[in-house]
């Protein structure tokens, strides 16, 4: 008899289903963490499985079968958020949900375009993950995500470099004494930046620390939060190191430029 549940259905409009591998029932739990997840899911032949697999693993989830239930659902400490429902565009309800708050969001897609990665990424998905898929992948992104946001690594209460100052406590940033918005991915590339302020970080070491030392998708996504960090502060205060990666200019060069 297979150890595995294979589901294969067909989802929403230009959102097509593909089969999620659930371990079968008998599985023991791993770990007793304490998280609610939210699963935006319309398909229960997907939904049902997929939370029995996560409350195994250890998890509380609640589900939502289309957008505006999502939107009205409680607080959670993490969002899986499939694109292909069946009121609201999967696009429109992860900004909403960015927009409403910093809980992370994590977006099942079936499509494969990066462009389409990209633009997820920059309404505020934290991580995304693409159909079909393994549970077992499933479930490292969600605790690979949730260690990120649970600020487990150790930064200073305040990071001041030249013109920037960021409350790490508050998650607020200011540039040049005004309000900066960031999402939290640009908030953590931020983060690793200008708290080593002058220090070369490569991509792969970027990668590594703000998205997932697992990470399967395009480099190129670092290429578009550095581009939006830039718009948002300042051109110059990320440099690009050729063929190496990335830094923050140090203070003492910022003021320089400040004063010229």
């Amino acid at each position: 008899m297979s150890n595995r549940t294979d589901r294969d259905t067909s989802g929403g409009p230009g959102e097509g289903k593909h089969s999620v591998s659930v371990p079968a029932t008998g599985v023991a739990v791993r770990e007793s963490c304490d998280v609610r997840l939210l699963l935006v899911e319309d398909d229960a032949a997907i939904a049902e499985p997929l939370r029995e697999g996560l409350e195994r693993e250890g998890f509380e989830v609640d589900l939502a079968p289309t957008g505006a239930a999502a939107l009205a659902s409680g607080p959670v400490d993490l969002v899986l958020l499939d694109l292909g429902l069946p009121d609201l565009e999967g696009r429109v309800v992860c900004q909403e949900l960015r927009r409403r708050g910093e809980t992370p969001i994590i977006v099942v897609t079936a499509r494969g375009d990066e462009i389409d990665r990209v633009v997820l990424l920059e309404l505020g998905a934290d991580d995304y993950i693409v159909k079909p898929f393994g549970f077992r992948e499933l479930v490292a992104r969600i605790r690979a995500v949730l260690r990120r946001s649970s600020g487990a690594s150790a930064v200073a209460t305040s990071i001041t470099v030249g013109p920037l100052r960021v409350d790490t406590r508050s998650r607020q940033v200011r540039f040049a004494a005004e309000p900066v918005a960031l999402t939290p991915r640009e908030y953590d590339l931020l983060i690793c930046l200008a708290s080593d302020a002058g220090a070369v970080k490569s991509r792969e070491q970027l990668m590594r620390e703000v998205w997932d030392e697992h990470w399967w998708g395009s480099t190129k996504t670092l290429d578009v939060h550095v581009a939006s960090l830039r718009k948002k502060l300042r051109p110059d205060v990320i440099e690009t190191v050729r063929s190496v990666g990335y830094r923050y200019v140090d203070e003492a060069l910022l003021d320089a430029v400040d004063a010229g």
